[in-house]
């Protein structure tokens, strides 16, 4: 195996002072993972319980009972520590350390002798442990903890958790490879593999990057090892409770294992799980140089992201399993859009950063995160959505059980509560998403313009500087370099998407030229401690037309302003909403409404409804030549990532379009 060294790598100094994301953060590290502690502890009223730290306290033979809740429960668990190791190295919090010290402590007292590590088979069906790897997820919590372990140890410094997963993952290695005796298998939810690589960078054991390497190889070689698994259960099934028929291997497309990775070329099948799969092949493919895998990297990337991505940045269409359809299928109404899908696009989006710097990678980074990730979490950091909707109606949601995933409210949790903690660990790790360097290129590229101070080791020298930004509500992003190398070293701002023409540099007050390369405004020269890189990309409000493949928005538009998509809620406009039309040509108007949540930018435009004061409640339909002209009215719209934080009601992010 060919190890590189070369390529961009993200920056782990990088401190975050914004006053956009900032109240995020401290959301997350004041709110967020104490409630989540609690409700892994089931004390929260009325909400689903978690039982996953219970299941712990059984395995370890701390307490007894049954276990309880799904089968990947322990990963809940995961990530939270993972969070909290994030949160920890940004802002050291003894108690909070303590606490989660106790986890680890519990987690290590669950684990076997030989190192397995899983509450559920412990608990529940010992001895039948790798029987299931297509339901039963064994590999996938693997992942998880392994992901939190390196997360503490590299905020606390502490190998407890790290030396018990090094354990489970020694173990792992004894039984699956191609050596004979061996399972030559995987798991069906991918995740250990893009831990397994972390792991591998944290310790240098190479054994765990070549365990990553096997699982990606092996996926969708013949014989289908999640078909013959099958087989050898006698088509038992860990959901049914019975015997199904033996899957075909074109049923494999939901496991992402119909065919080798390299071969596939449309996101098909769990959009997180494929996700997360992509993410671990660009890691492989920048650390051992594979070209087959960074090509299927790029093929994959563009169909999820050109083809099956909505303008929210969520993708997976359809709830039947969680799962992409088929190009150009983006239901509004009865859309997934999973929020782990979104945070799985964001992992891979940031990996391919780390391959090739190229904008797109970061736009489309930067709406996933705007849009579906914050908006699937209340401002009060104790509700959240599972399912992101474009388009919502509470009655239909409540009564149609074709929509019954579709809530109008946010939920305190969930049985199946993998989002939540997800939403932590992200936003608690947000600054490893800013920057990457690369070191022999002398380059430091900034991807999202959040406030921050960070450094960097050039080959050059070390650089530090200060990023100020007053995004999303103005284009402005304000760089002041405070340590510079004796050599030029180059800087490259991102020219986002959404900028309305082309963006203003100005260096230490004077306008300045610039190179766009791969989308970012690049700029070579013998920097001087003091400088100030001021650089304004042209943020307008603007109408969004969808491709006329993506039949559910035909003959309607969306609102945008810089990163942050808009919606109508029926608290701001009336219902319903379906009536409501905006002009082609309307001005939108942008002004900022601090009555939002956190105060926010909202957008007024000219529309119409259409007449409905001659309807009768008892007749649905009447010669279109008897209604009466729409009547004028004013439309506003919010950020979509705020909507359902004042009062349930409808909501609509595309909205028909008149010509009057």
């Amino acid at each position: 195996m060919e190890l590189s060294t070369n390529g961009l790598e993200k920056n782990n100094r990088v401190r975050i002072e914004d006053g956009f994301w900032g109240r995020f953060t401290e959301l997350v590290r004041e709110t967020v993972i104490p409630y989540q502690w609690e409700a892994l502890n089931d004390r929260i009223p009325d909400a689903e319980p978690s039982y996953a730290i219970r299941n712990f306290r059984i395995a370890a033979g701390w307490e007894q009972g049954e276990f309880g809740g799904m089968v990947f429960q322990d990963s809940d668990v995961a990530k939270w520590l993972e969070a909290v190791g994030y949160s920890l190295a940004a802002h050291p919090d003894p108690e909070l350390e303590r606490t989660a010290d106790e986890v680890i402590e519990l987690v290590a007292a669950a684990q076997h002798p030989n190192g397995y590590l899983n509450t559920y088979f412990t608990v529940k069906e010992p001895g039948n442990e790798w029987t299931n790897l297509h339901e039963a997820h064994e590999l996938y919590c693997a992942g998880h903890m392994i992901e939190a372990a390196v997360a503490y140890y590299e905020a606390t410094g502490k190998r407890r958790l790290l030396d018990v997963v090094c354990k489970f993952a020694d173990h792992i290695d004894t039984v699956f490879g191609r050596e004979p005796g061996k399972l030559r298998g995987y798991d069906g939810h991918q995740e250990i593999e893009l831990a397994l690589v972390k792991l591998y960078k944290a310790t240098g054991e190479q054994r765990y990057l070549q365990l990553a390497q096997f699982f990606i190889d092996e996926r969708g070689a013949e014989p289908n090892f999640l078909v013959e698994e099958c087989k050898q259960r006698d088509g038992y099934s860990h959901w049914a409770k019975k015997k199904l028929p033996i899957p075909k291997v074109e049923h494999m497309a939901y496991n992402q294992a119909h065919k080798p990775v390299r071969e596939q070329d449309v996101a098909v099948g769990h959009s997180v799980r494929a996700m997360y799969m992509y993410t671990a092949m660009a890691d492989l493919a920048r650390l051992t140089k594979d070209d087959g895998l960074l090509e299927a990297c790029r093929r994959l990337w563009d169909n999820t992201t050109k083809r099956q991505m909505y303008i929210t940045g969520g993708i997976g269409s359809t709830h039947h399993g969680e799962a992409f359809s088929f190009d150009y299928d983006l239901p509004n109404d009865t859309v997934y859009a999973e929020t782990c899908a979104s945070i799985g696009l964001i992992f891979f989006a940031n990996r391919m950063l780390q391959l090739e710097a190229k904008s797109e990678y970061a736009d489309v980074l930067e709406r996933a995160l705007y849009n579906n990730v914050i908006g699937s979490m209340s401002q009060d950091g104790k509700h959240y959505f599972y399912v992101n909707p474009l388009e919502v109606w509470p009655k239909a949601s409540e009564k149609n059980p074709g929509r019954h995933h579709v809530k109008a409210v946010r939920q305190k949790w969930f049985g199946c509560s993998c989002c939540p903690p997800n939403v932590a660990r992200l936003l608690s790790s947000l600054n490893d998403y800013i920057y990457t360097a690369s070191a022999e290129q002398n380059k430091i590229y900034t991807h999202l313009f959040i406030g921050s101070e960070a450094s960097f080791e050039l080959a050059a020298g070390q650089v530090a500087l200060k990023q100020q930004s007053r995004l999303p509500w103005e284009g402005y992003v304000r760089l002041e370099l405070s340590a510079v190398p004796g050599a030029p070293f180059s800087l490259a701002l991102r020219l986002p998407s959404w900028s309305c023409g082309n963006a203003i540099m100005k260096i230490n007050g004077a306008a300045t030229a610039y190179e766009i390369i791969d989308g970012y405004a690049t700029v070579n020269r013998q920097w001087k401690q003091g400088d100030v890189v001021e650089w304004e990309p042209q943020l307008e409000a603007q109408l969004i037309a969808a491709n006329p493949e993506i039949r559910a928005n035909a003959g309607k538009a969306a609102i945008e302003r810089g990163p942050i998509v808009y919606c109508l809620e029926e608290t701001d406009n009336f219902s319903p909403l379906a009536s409501l039309s905006i002009r082609g040509g309307s001005k939108l108007t942008s002004s900022f409404d601090p009555d939002l949540p956190g105060g926010a930018v909202v957008i007024e435009a000219e529309g119409r409804a259409d007449e409905r004061g001659s309807w009768q409640a008892d007749i649905p339909y009447r010669p279109l030549s008897q209604l009466q002209k729409a009547e004028p009215v004013k439309l506003k719209a919010v950020p979509y990532f705020l909507w359902g934080n004042r009062q349930p009601g409808e909501m609509a992010v595309w909205i028909r379009t008149c010509s009057e």
